[in-house]
């Protein structure tokens, strides 16, 4: 019981009704929905706190004379009341506790010893403690303060509480302090909250999972998700993968979410075939307490976006090769004519043609990059994989970039082919994809500068890289790097070539011989871009269509 002496009945049973009255609206709010659950619990909580103040004053001035209660008496019983339902703190003009109850105690984790005295904050949770500024100015003007705070318990978790706090004057009217009654609603409230989110992912289109990461049971599926996978309300709770009819469509993308967890990572996506659709998934592991934790999985149907991408890609290859024909003959003419086999012409027409040819000649290579897309797009690039020596390629290489070498002027050295480096792979798409590391080598090489060429025996892998002397890649643009017609602050097309397809092609060729690619750089110092290639044979088939389509 709270053992204190208020400085009116007035304000005990104003303070009993209006905490009578949180709890019922925030009781009535959780229970009820729709139309009632916004005028009920608000009818409710007005016939409460207006009522209830009126009934136990008539109550109290309607007792016999002889059966009065001794003075006080009848305000502590009033009291007990009010401590059965809410937590209860008084505070002073400066703000400070001077009085607490036994059940804002337990809900509190507090003892009274630790409250007594302190600032009303500390109740508060760190990021509502500027709600204690807005009561205390309501409190001074003689307004009640009515609403939700956040308390922290001293163990640190979140206590939510309907408030009500109700200012106390003294007999000259100046204002002391006040009195506060505070029902728990954060069951309530986080139930609130779980149902109104889970009725706005029931309204997404993308299929929505939460999966324990311990039990691998699902927690939570979202409309479309169930009609995916053929489940019927909530008989998905508390069961594995290895329940369901479709448990060989689920176990793929559970194996992304283990191979999450392994690696400490915390989110992955990637494109796979959910129940005979094309999907794109991404992954969010959810830490809990003790290393439990829950997988939060997005999918979204991505076959509209495939179809139009095949669409594109059919017009495009056609274009190219309605293209490529006519340019071929037009080069050819313009060859001619620069040679002089149609006799010697004027300086201004010949300088003219030149211009025109290697035009012609940037033509050509865009198209037959765009076809190499399209080739790579549709699983048909051809790849012929047989024993070759990596350093007798390398050489090939270089004595094919040897015009780039005069036109810039730059050096090229080559490191760690001392000795033979055997593999199985293809050696005309090896040539290519250096071939193309190094005509942007020298493309972005000071004049006078070197081009370091190195292959390195590093285990299972076979480490080729070339480092340029350039300008170096600003951070802003790395992540685009791969990706076709990368537009890059410094690449100058106009001046230095180039068709921006070359590093995309070179990735998904890679990445089809069963290698990896990628850079290292610092702007002003320069750029090493590395692939590795594994020791063992590579399939041709190692990626399957859909993810070459996301490679490439």
């Amino acid at each position: 019981m709270l053992s204190v002496k208020l400085k009116s009945d007035t304000a005990i049973t104003a303070a009993l009704g209006c905490g009578l009255a949180a709890g019922w609206y925030g009781a009535a709010s959780g229970l009820l929905s729709g139309a009632a659950g916004n005028i009920v619990p608000a009818a409710g909580a007005i016939a409460i706190a207006g009522f209830l103040p009126a009934i136990l004053a008539a109550r109290n001035s309607g007792q016999n004379a002889k059966n009065k209660p001794r003075p006080g008496e009848s305000m502590l019983k009033q009291l007990q009341a009010l401590d059965q339902h809410a937590g209860i703190n008084i505070v002073d003009s400066d703000s400070l506790l001077t009085e607490v109850n036994d059940h804002l105690l337990k809900l509190t984790g507090y003892s009274r010893a630790e409250l007594i005295g302190q600032h009303v904050r500390v109740l508060y949770d760190d990021e509502a403690r500027s709600v204690t500024d807005l009561i205390r100015g309501n409190l001074q003007r003689g307004l009640t303060w009515q609403g939700e705070t956040q308390l922290r318990r001293k163990d640190g978790r979140t206590l939510v509480t309907q408030a009500t706090v109700i200012p106390l004057f003294d007999a000259d009217g100046t204002w002391t302090g006040s009195i506060s009654a505070r029902t728990d609603v954060t069951e309530t409230s986080a139930l609130l909250a779980e149902r109104h989110s889970a009725q706005t992912l029931n309204e997404l289109r993308d299929d929505i999972w939460i999966v324990d990461a311990q039990t691998e049971e699902f927690s939570y599926l979202n409309g479309p998700a169930k009609k995916r996978l053929l489940m019927a309300n909530e008989e998905y709770l508390g069961k594995s993968s290895t329940d369901f009819s479709l448990a060989h469509e689920i176990e793929a993308v559970l194996k992304a979410c283990r191979a999450l967890r392994e690696k400490g990572e915390v989110t992955t996506q990637f494109e796979s075939v959910l129940v005979d659709t094309p999907m794109y998934i991404s992954i969010k592991f959810l830490p809990g307490p003790r290393g439990a934790g829950r997988y939060l999985i997005v999918s979204t149907d991505i076959s509209h976006r495939l179809e139009q991408e095949q669409r594109k890609s059919a017009f495009i290859s056609t274009v190219s090769h309605e293209l490529r024909s006519p340019l071929t003959s037009i080069k050819g003419a313009m060859g001619l004519l620069l040679s002089g086999s149609a006799g010697e012409l004027p300086d201004k027409a010949s300088a003219l043609l030149e211009i025109a040819h290697r035009n012609a000649d940037r033509l050509i290579l865009i198209i037959n990059d765009i076809l190499d897309l399209d080739k790579i797009s549709n699983g048909q690039m051809d790849f012929e994989i047989r024993d070759v020596d990596l350093v007798e390629l390398l050489h090939e290489a270089d004595r094919a970039n040897a015009m780039l070498q005069q036109r810039f002027g730059v050096d090229v050295k080559i490191t760690g082919a001392d000795e033979p480096v055997l593999l199985k792979t293809d050696p005309n798409r090896f040539i290519q994809v250096l071939t193309n590391l190094m005509s942007n080598a020298y493309k972005f090489s000071p004049p006078n500068g070197c081009i370091i060429l190195d292959i390195k025996d590093v285990g299972e892998h076979v480490c080729i890289s070339v480092k340029d002397e350039g300008q170096g890649i600003p951070l802003s643009e790395q992540g685009k790097i791969f990706d076709r017609f990368a537009d890059m602050t410094n690449s100058d097309r106009a001046a230095k070539g180039g068709t921006g397809l070359g590093l995309s092609i070179c990735k998904a060729i890679v990445e089809n011989l069963g290698g990896t690619i990628g850079f290292d750089t610092q702007e002003g110092v320069g750029t090493t871009f590395y692939f590795n290639l594994p020791k063992s044979e590579p399939s041709s088939n190692a990626i399957d269509e859909i993810d070459v389509k996301r490679i490439a």
